[in-house]
């Protein structure tokens, strides 16, 4: 079975709403969902043949200040013991 890539970014809060519609208008390049609204973390599920289109999105969101410290970490769904 193969997974999905998984990045957190932090997501600034007037913008949350211009993020998710871009990403969405690209179909199938990534599955998003707010984990901490108060912080605005933001996770993302990307499939591995959309990598490097997501991250050009995402860098160009970067560019523009809509977010903040994007990260690469580990699928969360493949740790033991995290919650899902």
């Amino acid at each position: 079975m193969n997974y999905c890539l998984y990045y957190q970014a932090i997501v600034q809060k007037e913008l949350c709403w211009y993020l998710t519609a871009i990403l969405r208008s690209y179909e199938h390049m990534a599955f998003d969902r707010t984990m901490d609204v108060a912080e605005s973390r933001f996770e993302f599920f990307v499939p591995p043949a959309f990598e490097v289109l997501f991250e050009a999105v995402m860098g160009q969101m970067v560019a523009e200040g809509v977010v903040m410290e994007l990260q690469k970490l580990p699928n969360r769904l493949l740790v033991p013991g995290e919650l899902v």
